[in-house]
């Protein structure tokens, strides 16, 4: 798969509120606007992967990608079969973005050993390379993209998958992102938007939305190592760092974003849209409106 099928725009989004069904119109709503693809994650929802698999039965063109799978749910053998099987099922319109997590998740929720990142992704990656997998070989493999947030793991990016997909970050990790992937890896960060000109208003929308990362050490460490401070992270965050992570305002403002993540060497841009009035889902009125197809 070439960087150009993903596109420059795609949604990256929760999907357990909404039946399979309606799931499924919500892809080809998207596909129809012209989004390249449709990012989900996962926690302690819907099997991903299986759930990716009936949306690309039901849909022609969008690319559909996990934003991003626990390593620690599957072993590498299991996930190279997930692989192979998604990519030959989808007819080549499947990510595979892989992550560590996070030790509240991994230890906590799996009761799993949560292990160095980097050195725990990096054996993972290598022993999905090693695995046997003697099904239906898809015409190529389903391209990699690790959660890949400081240096180490973002080196580990450019040399074992084909790039990154940084969650949580404004385009200043963009810009230092690129510069250590080099030119030619995939770099696809994720932007939270959110279509409310009172800043009252749009930062508590945003606070809400951020309260379930803005306490946990990975991002903390990330947001750091580009220049936030740990008062930053008090009360649901500061206002500097509100507005960094989530793109609030009129049109103009999120286009600014979007552009600035572009700018500093992204090559997709899968935004998160929140509703304005704080209740779950995307905002499809702002996915209306920033349609690829529409521009």
């Amino acid at each position: 798969m070439d960087i150009e099928r993903l596109g420059r725009l795609g949604v990256w989004t929760w999907l357990d509120h909404l039946s399979a069904s309606e799931a499924a119109e919500f892809a080809c709503q998207l596909e129809e606007w012209g989004y390249g693809a449709l990012w989900i994650p996962e926690a302690v929802g819907r099997d991903p992967f299986s759930f990716l698999g009936y949306l690309a039965a039901r849909s022609q063109r969008i690319v559909f990608a996990t934003g991003i799978a626990n390593i620690y749910a599957r072993d590498p053998m299991t996930m190279r079969a997930v692989q192979e099987t998604l990519a030959e099922a989808s007819e080549g319109r499947f990510v595979l973005g892989l992550g560590v997590s996070h030790a509240h998740l991994v230890a906590g929720v799996r009761k799993h050993e949560y292990k160095k990142p980097v050195t725990t992704m990096r054996a993972y990656l290598e022993a999905m390379e090693g695995a046997i997998y003697m099904g239906r070989a898809p015409k190529e493999p389903a391209p990699i993209v690790i959660a890949a947030l400081r240096q180490n793991m973002l080196g580990l990016a450019a040399e074992k998958t084909r790039g990154a997909h940084p969650y949580f970050v404004p385009p200043e990790h963009t810009a230092r992102a690129r510069e250590i992937l080099g030119p030619d890896a995939w770099l696809c960060p994720e932007q939270m938007v959110l279509r409310e000109t009172d800043p009252e208003k749009a930062r508590a929308v945003a606070r809400q939305n951020m309260k379930v990362y803005v306490g946990l050490p990975n991002y903390q460490n990330n947001l750091k190592w580009i220049g936030f401070e740990d008062a930053d992270f008090e009360d649901g965050g500061s206002d500097r760092l509100v507005d960094a992570i989530v793109a609030w305002g009129d049109d103009d403002a999120i286009a600014a974003r979007i552009r600035a993540h572009h700018d500093a060497g992204a090559n997709h841009v899968c935004i998160q849209p929140f509703r304005a009035d704080g209740q779950p889902g995307p905002d499809l009125a702002l996915l209306e409106t920033f349609a690829p197809a529409r521009q």
